[in-house]
């Protein structure tokens, strides 16, 4: 044999031995462990059917008294004339204070509906303008 394939010959008896021991020394994966059994489906309990019975509603409630009226007193036919005026001078006015005078003249409105005086609404009236001129009858 020549020393060329002696050496071949080594060469792979070495490669055979590591693979070998390669082999040997890996070891095998362990299993994974067992997954947890399912919960139980719980048991149908058998209830009962439903039975609705009908309540007693008691005696049917009296009609309610008619309401009174708030009367028109003297005062509010002032305040209706602020709200008249107010509303004359939103039509005139340029664009902010448009919409002040209008939005005061809808609150005129509902508090003259509501019947109150014209001293308990002027400071809301007035504070809506936002600067406005509140207008003579107003005040």
């Amino acid at each position: 044999m020549s020393k060329a394939s002696v050496i071949a010959l080594c060469r792979g008896g070495v490669l055979l031995g590591m693979l070998s021991g390669s082999l040997l020394g890996c070891r095998k994966d362990e299993p994974p462990p067992p997954l947890p059994a399912a919960p139980k489906a719980a048991e149908p309990v058998a209830e009962a059917p439903l039975q609705l019975q009908p309540e007693d509603a008691g005696k049917p409630p009296e009609p309610p008294a008619p309401a009174a009226k708030p009367s028109a007193s003297k005062s509010s036919g002032s305040l209706t004339a602020c709200c008249t005026a107010l509303r004359q001078n939103a039509a005139n006015a340029p664009e902010p204070n448009k919409g002040y005078m209008t939005y005061a003249a809808q609150i005129c409105d509902m508090a003259a509906a509501q019947g109150k005086e014209k001293a308990s609404i002027v400071g809301t009236i007035q504070a809506t303008l936002k600067g406005a001129g509140l207008p003579s009858s107003c005040k």
